[in-house]
């Protein structure tokens, strides 16, 4: 993983569930949620979760993802039937490349394999400021840094004030704050978005 894309996923904090409505009328089930819980176990501080894994898919072999951490740690990912699966929306492991950054959570068996319960690839959760709305696009500023956030057709909702999710993004205004969960684009500044949670006057 270089380190563009460890800082921006660094930026792009995963912890902040506490600021994201869960599932919503749209069905958009905010995947970051889910990927900060760890269920009733308490991972001592300091400590590496044997249960979670990140990095970039570096191979796919049948529903074995080769992974290399952003430690350089290699992590054997295997997906089960039962497996959930996000990129930008629920999907399958047909959805997953090479390239794809990916979180990971399940159950380390004996041999080291990471057996997923749910995997998500290119999620990013930022916060952002609006700097320019275009039909299809929200150009943002993230720390600093300009980041395009796609409008996906079907797919990208907002949320205002906490309300049930809407298809209409108008209430949208440059200057202001926004959190979006949406999935990245690798190796580019570039996002798709699922869900852009906002205040509206």
């Amino acid at each position: 993983m270089d380190l563009g894309r460890r800082k921006f996923l660094t930026r792009a904090v995963l912890g902040s569930a506490g600021a994201v409505a869960g599932a919503t009328a749209l069905g958009s089930l905010a995947p970051e949620v889910a990927l900060a819980a760890t269920g009733d176990r308490v991972v001592p501080a300091g400590e590496v979760d044997p249960d979670f894994a990140e990095g970039r898919v570096t191979a796919i072999s049948g529903s074995l993802l080769l992974v290399t951490g952003s430690d350089k740690v290699l992590h054997r990912i295997h997906l089960t039937g039962g497996t959930s699966v996000w990129k930008l929306r629920p999907t399958t492991l047909d959805a997953a490349a090479v390239g794809d950054g990916l979180y990971a959570r399940g159950v380390r068996l004996p041999d080291g394999t990471l057996a997923a319960d749910a995997v998500w690839l290119n999620i990013v959760n930022l916060q952002a400021h609006v700097a320019a709305i275009t039909s299809d696009a929200l150009h943002l500023d993230h720390a600093g840094s300009r980041v395009v956030g796609h409008v996906v057709a079907g797919t990208t909702a907002a949320v205002y004030n906490g309300t049930p999710a809407v298809r209409d993004l108008s209430l949208l205004q440059v200057g202001r704050h926004v959190q979006l969960v949406g999935a990245w684009r690798p190796d580019t500044n570039e996002v798709d978005i699922a869900t852009v949670y906002a205040s509206a006057a």
